[in-house]
């Protein structure tokens, strides 16, 4: 795995980088004091797994995942953050990130949290866990998540296969002639109807149901 860290806790960026680099399947850890200095990296370095702190100065964790899901990329991103309100959880999880795991479970989990994320799950500490489950428990049945079997609209396979093609959220806005934010909401409604958290399972998912 190539990994990223976004966190401007010098100090526990460097010690993850000398853990992470001696563990079995790491071959590269990249690390970014703010979310600036990460998107103005040049050139980006090849990733895997971005861990993205919430509690960040300047952008917040929140709006670089919102940042990176709007570009074609490749490798996912992790919340990793001492950071448990709810407000931040369900925000960060809107934006794009595919996994929300709490500082202080020890290295361990934090790798299994990686593998698990690398082969397509969705890791999350417990306590965050049962805060998305409470928070679907508590939903009126009328406005339950749409099953799998959903299609998507015209409209929502016109952006997938914009995301097929790799375009970024402006391209795709220009060629339909909408907005970057209806775009966004657009993606925001495919992620849910396709039950996928990134735009590379989202495209696979079209594949695989004819839709591109």
């Amino acid at each position: 795995m190539h990994l990223g860290i976004v966190d401007d806790d010098t100090r526990l960026i460097e010690n993850l980088r000398f853990l992470l680099q001696s563990e079995p399947g790491v071959q590269s850890v990249h690390t970014f004091a703010s979310a600036e200095e990460f998107l103005a990296a040049r050139p980006r370095p090849q990733l895997d797994i971005l861990l993205v702190d919430m509690d960040l100065p300047g952008l917040s964790g929140v709006e670089l995942i919102a940042r990176i899901a709007e570009e074609p990329v490749q490798f996912s991103c992790l919340a990793y953050t001492v950071s448990a309100e709810r407000q931040t959880v369900f925000a960060a999880i809107q934006a794009g990130a595919c996994g929300y795991v709490l500082k202080g479970g020890g290295l361990r989990e934090l790798v299994s949290a990686l593998h698990d994320l690398k082969t397509g799950g969705a890791p999350m500490s417990p306590s965050i866990a049962r805060q998305v489950l409470q928070q679907f428990q508590q939903r009126p049945l009328a406005t339950a998540p749409a099953p799998a079997t959903e299609g998507l609209s015209e409209r929502e396979q016109a952006v997938l296969r914009g995301l097929a093609r790799g375009q970024a959220y402006k391209e795709i806005a220009s060629t339909m002639s909408i907005s970057t934010h209806t775009v966004n909401s657009h993606v925001k409604k495919i992620y849910h109807k396709l039950h996928v958290c990134s735009r590379e399972e989202a495209v696979r998912t079209g594949q695989q149901r004819g839709w591109l």
